[in-house]
């Protein structure tokens, strides 16, 4: 194990031991089904011996698939919607749909109906999804599942010679990210987070800009996920068998961190030029869900099982530094009554841009005041992404989040196709992710500072960055013409 590795895994260890966790240092703990216990902490403790790098999954390109054969695991929130995404790409095949109640696999091969499609074959039930990947007639496998699934589908998944695209985040404890690493680079299989943010217009347009040097250098850049959930996780209807409470209420950290993290991590060519050195991070007491699980319960028993948790601080903040010393400041909140916001703030030596508050604005020179709405369409004429130009009006109407989540599966299915190196990689879906355990670690012991693994071990030193341009690529079309 590498020096550096060990001494983070112990100092986690002995940490957590004398919080009196009852973690025994280097002890292998199961997640249990029922979140009685912090689980993110515990699992930071297993310690096994992490391979050596095999392969350098950046900016590595996978052979081409003309046809793109995919196979959908995940039919609740956000399963349907990229079925209906995926069904207007020429050039893509569903050949599966599965989820765990079969009525929501039936509901989702009417959307293959309406669109012409042939019919999907249907898996469900709990390990419905491992047969599904054992088609020996599918290439991708795109995940919409619990968080708690993603890893373990991930892993058989490229195991089984299937690249993978999964929704966020895609681990939820440190060894999760070690796994899926260790198994992209051995199976030279992608493993990518769906981060729809990182296609979201503003955002793409700023990190045109900060590589043309417009910010200067960047030396601070702000993200969040402020989302007021609180009725969504208390909802009987909403995520199944309420699997998004019992996470708030088994772990305190920033639980969902790669809303905000991915933009700015790729303004700031994080596993690629730099990287995160450590974080700190802390958490408010919990004011609300608590209080909501007791005001539920009076009235419904069915609420009984969530009264008395220990649920989530309302507000966490962490802070990042990078090797390069640049600073990251992260937010994640989802029961306060706030507006939506992700923040996405860059700050450079020459200027700045904030998309919130609502409208977005940019920042030039030292003149501190935010430039015109024309000096802003300008920037947008000059910096707007070619893959913006390119599919940026056909995403708007078929949607997705104003369009950013078509513009990410449209990227997706036209790198794959035309054997072009992804967007992002199996090193990002894995730092990203690990915000969340290494947050909690931080919260459990006074926000003491938290050393932030390298999951490229050094290779981010050589690792270009990544460009959003279609060069090789750009030509898959529309099944159907969009009104």
């Amino acid at each position: 194990m590498n020096k550096d590795r060990r001494s983070f895994l112990q100092k986690l260890s002995f940490g957590a031991a004398g919080l009196g966790l009852g973690i025994p240092p280097f002890s292998k703990v199961t997640r249990p089904a029922d979140g009685k216990t912090n689980e993110g902490i515990a699992d930071l403790h297993s310690g096994p011996e992490h391979a050596d790098p095999v392969f350098n999954m950046c900016n590595y390109a996978a052979p081409k698939i003309p046809t793109v054969r995919i196979g959908i695991i995940g039919l609740g929130m956000r399963g349907p919607d990229a079925v209906k995404r995926m069904s207007f790409i020429e050039g893509v095949e569903i050949r599966a749909l599965c989820d765990k109640f079969p009525d929501r696999v039936q509901k989702a091969q009417k959307i293959l109906e309406e669109a012409g499609i042939p019919k999907a074959a249907e898996y469900s039930g709990e390990e419905g999804w491992k047969t599904l990947i054992e088609r020996p007639d599918l290439d991708l496998i795109y995940t919409c599942t619990p968080w708690r699934l993603h890893t373990p589908i991930a892993l058989y998944a490229m195991n089984q010679g299937k690249h993978v695209a999964t929704e966020v985040p895609t681990c939820v404890t440190l060894e999760e990210c070690w796994q899926i690493v260790e198994t992209s680079e051995k199976t030279r299989k992608h493993c990518v987070m769906l981060e729809n943010c990182c296609y979201d217009f503003f955002e793409l347009l700023t990190l045109n800009m900060a590589r043309n040097g417009l910010f200067g250098e960047l030396v601070h850049a702000e993200g969040a996920y402020l989302h007021n959930l609180l009725e969504l996780n208390f909802s009987k209807t909403g995520y199944a068998d309420m699997w998004r409470l019992k996470e708030n209420a088994s772990r305190n950290g920033n639980l969902y961190p790669t809303h905000g993290l991915g933009p700015i991590a790729q303004c700031m060519n994080i596993n690629r030029g730099d990287k995160m050195d450590y974080l700190v991070s802390m958490s408010s007491n919990d004011f609300l869900m608590g209080e909501t699980a007791r005001a539920r319960a009076a009235a419904d028993s069915f609420y009984n099982p969530y009264v008395g948790r220990n649920y989530r601080g309302n507000m966490n903040t962490t802070i990042i530094r990078t090797s390069l010393g640049k600073t990251m400041m992260l937010q994640h909140d989802v029961t306060s009554p706030r507006p939506y916001s992700r923040i996405h703030q860059l700050i450079g030596t020459k200027g700045m841009a904030c998309k919130w508050p609502d409208p977005p604005r940019i920042s030039l020179g030292q003149e501190d005041k935010w430039i015109s709405d024309k000096q802003m369409k300008e920037l947008e004429n000059t910096y707007t992404l070619p893959i913006v130009k390119h599919v940026g009006e056909i995403a708007k109407k078929i949607g997705g989040h104003g369009g950013m989540d078509f513009i990410m599966d449209w990227r997706l299915i036209d790198c794959l196709r035309n054997g072009l190196p992804l967007d992002h990689d199996v090193y990002d879906a894995a730092l990203w992710s690990s915000i969340g355990p290494l947050s909690e670690a931080s919260v459990a012991d006074r926000s003491k500072s938290v050393d932030t693994p390298d999951f490229t071990r050094g290779a981010w030193k050589k690792n270009k960055p990544m460009v959003l341009d279609l060069e090789g690529g750009g030509n898959t079309v529309l099944r159907k013409q969009v009104q």
